[in-house]
């Protein structure tokens, strides 16, 4: 395990979400399935307490803690984006696959963690400040899933 892991607290569905996890973005796997050694309070013996996997390249430790706590939008992964077509991608693997759309290109998965499927356009634009930085903002304000090419026609204004 390295030294700083990512821990997700999940239900019982641990495994199924590392599985879609590294089916879904580049640079991710499922590492190992951990089964508990005895009874705890969210399960029983041989029932899978910890799934090891990384999401784009960050590590990421999977704990089937029972219905105790949920994830919310103050932790979200940001998914950087190259063209169209890959924010599209991912970000219908999310939603349909029993996810929920939310504002700025944020959505958040059937397991309750949130992402953010943002394109480097839009990075690089608030980078640069400025009028650029204010209307590329103000255009990603009106959108769910974000539309490159609106942020680009933003950009130049």
């Amino acid at each position: 395990m390295s030294k700083n892991t990512v821990c997700l607290w999940y239900d019982k569905d641990a495994e199924a979400a590392a599985r879609f996890y590294s089916e879904t973005f580049p640079d991710s796997a499922e590492k190992a399935v951990r089964r508990a050694p005895s009874d705890y309070p969210a399960g029983k013996a041989g029932d899978v307490q910890l799934v090891e996997f990384t999401v784009a390249g960050i590590p990421c430790v999977g704990l089937n803690g029972g219905s105790a706590f949920r994830p919310n939008e103050a932790f979200s992964f940001q998914i950087a984006t190259d063209i169209q077509d890959e924010i599209d991608r991912c970000w219908n693997a999310i939603v349909n696959n029993g996810g929920q759309e939310s504002e700025c290109g944020w959505c958040k998965d059937r397991w309750g963690v949130y992402w953010q499927i943002t394109p480097r356009v839009l990075i690089e634009a608030m980078a640069a400040g400025g009028d650029e930085a204010r209307r590329a903002f103000q255009a990603m304000l009106t959108m769910r899933k974000i539309d490159v090419g609106t942020i680009e026609a933003a950009r130049r204004g």
